[in-house]
């Protein structure tokens, strides 16, 4: 009985392996062009624009994430590929204006997320 269910267990763990290789979210290089925003403030009232630059500023430096916010209405989180490395620094000097960013863009659950590689005021 025991060989039975171990043998059982070994033909699932096979099956599992490529269903984890499925579950990685797929990646891709971009050039994203958006406004970078206060999340928090975006998200639950709206508030963005030169007027909302010093809020944006000073709740990002506060530690609230930072978002782009597309042409199309597509909200990015930007993200690093090391642990622990806040992007948020990157990112504060260019609140509330116009960036141009390229990175790796990953969609996970609905979630689009950029890592940051470069990071510009755009024209």
């Amino acid at each position: 009985m025991l060989n039975r269910i171990l043998a059982v267990g070994a033909v699932l763990g096979a099956f599992t392996q490529p269903l984890a290789a499925q579950a990685k979210p797929a990646s891709n290089e971009m050039t994203l062009t958006g406004t970078v925003i206060d999340l928090n403030c975006y998200v639950a009232g709206g508030a963005m624009g030169a007027n909302h630059k010093g809020c944006a500023e000073a709740c990002a430096k506060a530690g609230v994430q930072l978002g782009i916010l597309s042409s199309d209405g597509t909200i990015f989180v930007p993200v690093s590929s090391k642990p622990a490395d806040p992007t948020n620094p990157k990112l504060i000097p260019y609140a509330e204006t116009k960036v141009k960013i390229t990175g790796t863009h990953r969609m996970t659950n609905g979630l689009h997320t950029i890592e940051v590689k470069t990071v510009e005021a755009a024209s």
